[in-house]
Order: C-alpha cells, then structure tokens, then sequence
C-alpha cells in the first residue's frame, strides 16, 4: 500500500509525453489501491463470521416475540401524525364493511401497520382503528411490520396477515396472523397474533376445490439483508416460494411445496386452481412475472418459465372471479407491454389466462403501485393501490364491473376511480 501510494504521487508529478499513459497508468494505481483496501477491510475469519452471525441470530430472536394490536390508535396515530402510505391490502367482510390496510412509516425497518374502515362501499373511510407496531427504542435494532394483506374466509372471519423481522429482513422473519370473527361490530375484537412459519406473504389464500385453503409464503432466496448476511442457513433449503395448506379451516398449516424462481423480487407469488385441477403460481422477479405449474397439490412445480404477461418489477394481483373467468390487474393498457408502474389496468381471462380481454385503466398516473382486492357479492369488484408513496402517500380506490372491463370506461351506475381511502398529513421526513 505505501509502495504504490508513493508511486501514485511520483507519477502525478511526473512530465509525461503522452497524456494517454499517465491517465491510463493513475488509473491503473488507483483501482490497485481500491481492490487493495476493499480486500483489507473485507477480511474475516472464519471464527470472526460464524461469532457475527450468532450475535445477529440471537438479535433476530426478537421478531419472534407476538406483537400487540393497538385497537385505540388515536391520537398517536391520526393522520396528522402519518407521513406514509403503502397499501397492503382490502377486504370486504359479510356485512358489507371494507377493511384497508396499509403501511406507514416507509418501505424501511420503520414499517408498521395501519387499518381502516367504510361503511358505505368505500366512499368515506374512517381515521385509523388498528395499528400493529412492533417498534421498542430498547431493542438494538428496529423491528418492522413491512409486507402482509387482508382476507375473508368462508366463515366470514376476517385475518390480518403480516410479517415480522429485525430490520427490513433478517434472514428469517416470521409469517404472523391475527383473526377477527365479528369484523363488522362497532369493537371488533381480534385474536392474539399466532406465527405460521418462517418468511413473509403479500397475498391473500386461495381456497381450493378440495375444501383446502393454501396460502402462499414467501422464504426469500436471498438470505438476510445488510448485518443479517449468512444468517439462518439452515433454512437454505427451504428458501423460495413456498405453499401452505390448511385442511382444517386454518386451525392449522403445513407446508406442501415450493417453486424456486431465478432473480427473485420478494416472491409475492399468487396461486390459481384452473379448470383442469392444476395449480397456477405467478411471481414477481427483477424480470418481470414469472410461473410455474403443479398438477399434485402443490408438492411439486414445474421449472418456472417467463410469464406472456408483460409487468414491471412490481406487486400485480390475479384472482378467480364469481362468474368462472380471472381478474388480472397489471401495468400498461396492453397485456404483452408497459412503461414501468404507471397505467394500472383491470383484464379479464375466459380460458384460464390463455387469452385476456378488456384492459380498463384504473389510474393512468405515474407512481402507482400495489394492487389487491376483491369482489362483492352483487359483483362490484374493489381494487385498492397506492400513489407516490413517499411524498403524496395516498392510498386509493377504483371500484367497477366485469362490464366495465370490457368496455374499458367506468360505466357502471356506481363504478367509480379513484376514491380516496386514506393520505397522510404529517410533515415528510428529509
């Protein structure tokens, strides 16, 4: 190091005729003295990494202790007080009431959850009546609440699903759940939050025609982020896009199998049972959507193979519809296209994703991102999203019919876009 430092400073002093060898040779020098000093400052011993990763492994252990669901959020955690918006998901309960869910704090290890209510279709919504903050200052580290969603089941029960790791992933994390039987009481009264497994969901189970619910989760392939590195390998195995199945109306799960998708994004994998009885998963990669087909339950899956439609690197949402065909909610305002996260459109697939038809534009705006929904009984279908995350924080509404869909314009007597389901108002962070 002291040599070649030395030679740096004679040759920048130095009078060269050609201008072509002293660049090339300071350039030379310099990217010698930076592999140099990355080598250095990346040495560890092999007994210096393994007491690394056990110090990091016990600190993980915190994300295995069972958040509390704070039912009385308000003032702490009115919108004044808020000052970002990333949905997660919607639900509509037998009732009527829709339930919303969405992330504050940022798509960081300052992420926690925040949910709300409307009474009359989505049109007004009430100011936060759940939060799930696991965040403690006594902790060396934070603790974040980042990715999950909302579902119904057939009994009318209302889950709340939702990860929980050290920063934003530790290697491990864990696959929470919280359960409410009567979502549609004035004091709705959740169950205490049970863990499923490892990993993280960001979608809502499937109940097959067997009776079985599978619900997908997600182990990332990439081990843990930042000071979390090579923690936990001995889950390596089991790393990927994982279902689970419950045989007893989710009393219970067990995990059947998994998919394993080159250059993963978070997996946000999503399983749809076709006409023939074969599984359908679709999963969110750097490249765009990805699938893969199981014909036995889910144990095993094909090699995965790039999906026909086209998508950013970005959160999309499929589901079965009452009438038989699939709803696909994508970017773009053509399947086989799009132009990064802007132009949210609704299509639909009368032979189980072969062809599509439709393509109505929810929102045309840039930064627009996360799709989920549902369908209610009369048809309606709601899908919710969110709009620049960081800055205006919104998170939003469309509301429309397979009609709608078709005919590419919001038609319908009570089809309606972009229907405000929450901002937030605090000062933004710098």
């Amino acid at each position: 190091m002291r040599y070649l430092s030395t030679l740096l400073l004679e040759v920048t002093v130095s009078h060269f005729h050609s201008q072509l060898i002293r660049s090339s040779l300071i350039l030379l020098i310099l990217c010698s003295l930076t592999q140099t000093a990355r080598s250095e400052e990346s040495k560890e011993t092999a007994e210096e990494k393994q007491a690394r990763i056990q110090k990091m492994e016990k600190i993980a252990d915190y994300a295995l202790v069972p958040p509390q669901l704070n039912t009385s959020p308000l003032p702490e955690y009115d919108y004044d007080k808020l000052d970002y918006g990333m949905t997660i998901g919607i639900a509509r309960t037998p009732q009527g009431r829709i339930w919303a869910c969405w992330v504050a704090g940022g798509d960081s290890p300052e992420a926690y959850f925040v949910l709300a209510s409307s009474d009359d279709q989505g049109e007004t919504w009430s100011k936060p009546r759940l939060v799930l903050d696991s965040h403690d200052p006594s902790l060396p580290l934070p603790r974040s609440i980042l990715v999950g969603n909302l579902w119904t089941d057939p009994l009318g029960r209302l889950w709340l699903l939702f990860d929980q790791s050290m920063n934003m992933f530790d290697g491990r994390a864990g696959m929470w759940t919280a359960v409410c039987e009567n979502p549609d009481d004035e004091t709705p009264v959740w169950s205490e939050p049970r863990r499923i497994w490892h990993g993280v969901t960001l979608n809502k189970p499937t109940v097959l025609s067997s009776g079985e619910w599978m619900l997908p989760i997600s182990l990332d392939q990439r081990g843990g982020f930042g000071p979390f590195q090579g923690c936990f390998s001995e889950l390596d195995p089991l790393r990927g896009a994982n279902v689970f199945v419950s045989t007893d109306q989710g009393q219970t799960w067990e995990r059947r199998g998994k998919a394993t998708f080159p250059n993963p994004d978070w997996h946000e994998h999503m399983i749809i049972e076709r006409k023939d009885s074969s599984l359908w998963m679709l999963a969110r990669t750097a490249k765009g959507i990805m699938e893969s087909t199981s014909t036995d339950g889910g144990r095993n899956w094909t090699a995965p193979v790039d999906s026909s439609i086209r998508q950013p690197n970005a959160r999309f949402h499929i589901r079965r519809l009452a009438s038989g065909r699939l709803l696909l909610i994508k970017h773009g305002d053509r399947i086989d296209e799009h132009q990064g996260r802007v132009q949210l459109s609704a299509w639909l697939s009368d032979d189980d994703g072969a062809n599509w038809s439709g393509g109505l534009v929810l929102d045309e705006r840039k930064g627009i991102s996360y799709p989920d929904g549902f369908q209610a009984p009369d048809g309606t279908i709601f899908i919710s999203y969110d709009r620049n995350r960081s800055t205006d924080g919104e998170i939003l509404l469309a509301r429309f019919t397979e009609e709608d869909i078709l005919a590419r314009k919001f038609a319908g007597p009570h089809s309606r876009p972009k229907i405000l389901i929450s901002r937030p108002l605090a000062p933004r962070k710098p």
